[in-house]
């Protein structure tokens, strides 16, 4: 049976609490000094607090933590007993680490907002956590059966993603946008290919960041920072590899690129980013304003159009992939 009243109160349950505790991250943030200043490649001139990867932290973990706890103490109510305990007795260890990822990436992204990590010392953290979520089982084969293979695919691609998403927070609404498309994208595919578990945490992830979508866009009130777009990018990583695309029900091998698809705005940015970068001499690393949003926004788009405009690409590209 097609769960969708667990999915809707996962939906909405997420956008419930990302939305109602991001007024209290956000006096947190003022109190604490977690804000993102004004700068030479910055679209706002006031300081704006970085509470919407706690907001979004918040909208997702606290489902995760309530109904393992009402799993352990008792029997979850149906039509939810069976989706859920199933899930969790198949995929309990590698739910925890996803959380547990999730946490690690938001503390490594408020670590990069409030002191401005050396990438180096970034990219070593996002190794490690990356390397935690291969070793929970949550690994890329792509029909190559090595482990080694395994891991190493995985946590390239991970990197890949959440940096890729990482980048496109540069515009109100972009990134949190784009992980909502994705990540319902990814909801449905888990959800037909009966994956309750993994579909749930999908369309928990996209209440959240609809939770918190209000309040970036278009005016940009509350910003994600560093810690809420590495929560956006890991998450979608790993969305990305949970769902069979390929299985007795979609035996087409072609079906393991539907991620490329669902991703495909973030990722060809990052490929375009990457080649402008390195033909004028620049590391690869550090930020300008050659991204899609903003040379749109040079070629006459106004911002919100320039983002809504990559918003219904992704959302294109993502209908493809449901296309029997």
């Amino acid at each position: 049976m097609f769960p969708v009243g667990l999915y809707l109160l996962a939906l909405v349950g997420g956008a419930a609490l990302s939305a109602a505790s991001l007024p209290l991250w956000r006096r947190w943030c003022l109190r604490i000094g977690l804000m993102d200043a004004p700068g030479h490649r910055k679209i706002h001139d006031t300081p704006v607090p970085l509470a919407g990867g706690l907001a979004v932290m918040t909208g997702l973990a606290l489902p995760i933590l309530a109904a393992g706890l009402w799993t352990w103490l008792g029997p979850l109510p149906e039509p939810f007993a069976h989706a859920v305990s199933h899930g969790l007795a198949r995929r309990g260890w590698q739910l925890a680490a996803i959380l547990g990822g999730a946490l690690a990436m938001l503390g490594l992204g408020i670590l990069d907002d409030k002191s401005d990590l050396s990438p180096k010392w970034k990219f070593f953290g996002q190794v490690l956590i990356a390397l935690a979520v291969a070793a929970s089982g949550i690994r890329v084969t792509l029909f190559v059966e090595s482990p080694v293979f395994s891991y190493i695919v995985t946590v390239l691609w991970i990197l890949t993603v959440t940096n890729a998403v990482n980048f496109q927070d540069n515009m109100n609404g972009l990134c949190p946008g784009l992980g909502l498309i994705g990540s319902w994208f990814f909801a449905w595919h888990a959800g037909v290919e009966g994956q309750y578990l993994v579909a749930s945490l999908a369309f928990l992830f996209t209440g959240a960041l609809a939770g918190f979508l209000p309040f970036n866009f278009p005016r940009g009130g509350v910003f994600l920072g560093d810690g809420g777009s590495h929560i956006v990018g890991f998450l979608l990583a790993v969305l990305a590899i949970l769902p069979d695309f390929y299985s007795a029900t979609s035996p087409h091998k072609w079906l393991v690129a539907t991620p490329l698809l669902v991703l495909l705005v973030p990722l060809a940015d990052l490929v375009s980013v990457i080649l402008i970068r390195r033909r004028l001499g620049q590391a690869v690393w550090v930020g300008d304003n050659n991204h899609f949003s903003h040379r749109l926004v040079r070629a006459g788009l106004a911002k919100p159009r320039a983002v809504l405009l990559l918003l219904f690409i992704s959302a294109f590209a993502g209908a493809v992939t449901m296309i029997p």
